[in-house]
């Protein structure tokens, strides 16, 4: 069972962030935005199918997020929690920690952005494609 996000990188991707990565549907990206990956996505975690969020809400659940742009391939691994929701509809984000909000897809992830192969993140701030598998 698998859902799949299309985004796309951006000048500003600079994947610094020390807990968390995210990919948002929002066009735009501010040097600030030092999770983001990717802009632009073409799904949200409130597109997602209710029998993908059923199993990622066991607390059983492992989750594995696979990053793909320009041929590089990042995988990062992590769990699901009785309290997702997946009910945002501008951005999905994977967290180390245990917080869960509604744009939270995976907890305890082993990887935020800024542990992320620094070619992948070079060629998303040269704009590549971004492909999500969740």
């Amino acid at each position: 069972m698998e859902e799949v996000i299309h985004a796309r990188g951006h000048e500003n991707v600079s994947a610094e962030h020390a807990s968390t990565f995210e990919v948002t549907s929002d066009d735009h990206l501010t040097p600030a935005g030092d999770c983001i990956l990717g802009v632009g996505a073409d799904r949200v975690p409130a597109d997602f199918d209710a029998e993908f969020v059923a199993a990622c809400q066991s607390a059983d659940a492992t989750i594995t997020v696979t990053l793909a742009a320009d041929g590089y391939t990042e995988t990062v691994s992590g769990r699901g929690h009785p309290s997702l929701v997946f009910e945002n509809e501008r951005s999905a984000v994977g967290r180390t920690s245990d917080y869960v909000d509604d744009r939270t897809i995976v907890l305890d992830a082993d990887k935020a952005a800024g542990g992320l192969d620094r070619d992948l993140v070079a060629a998303l701030t040269d704009g590549a494609d971004l492909t999500v598998t969740l």
